[in-house]
């Protein structure tokens, strides 16, 4: 019977030490996906604003090379010297945002202060988590770089 008891308490014991870990592993696998993902989209981005500093794409007016949306991103823009109307596209889909499980991104435009939280909706020159969660380093998602 004392066997027993000392078994189901190492046992106790050693769950105890396990569940904060898995907790932990869980939090950095999600933020290691975060940071892979606004690398992503934003990589994406640059490679639209060069793309029209190039010459190679038609901007609108007011975005300052800047994509409108990140849809555009997916859909492709018509290359301006393409005679057959050809698409260059920069992602190939929006990837999620492992902190909301959302495909909804904040977004900031050229003009928006670099610590807003609202859109001005002109164009698309950065991207940030919705979650009001902060990170193991106690940093908000939202100010990931």
């Amino acid at each position: 019977m004392v066997e027993l008891i000392v078994c189901f308490t190492i046992m106790g014991l050693l769950s105890t030490m396990a569940v904060p870990l898995a907790a932990y592993k869980v939090k950095r696998d999600k933020e290691r996906e975060l940071r892979h993902a606004l690398r992503e989209i934003r990589k994406a981005i640059d490679d639209y604003k060069d793309a029209s500093l190039a010459g190679k794409i038609d901007v609108k007016l007011g975005t300052e090379g800047y994509p409108e949306s990140l849809d555009i991103l997916v859909e492709g823009v018509k290359l301006s010297q393409s005679p057959d109307g050809k698409k260059i596209k920069f992602l190939r889909r929006i990837p999620k945002d492992p902190m909301t499980g959302t495909y909804d991104w904040g977004k900031r435009s050229m003009q928006d202060d670099p610590k807003s939280q609202s859109w001005g909706g002109q164009n698309v020159f950065d991207v940030y988590s919705k979650s009001l969660e902060r990170a193991r380093d106690g940093t908000p998602y939202a100010e990931w770089n």
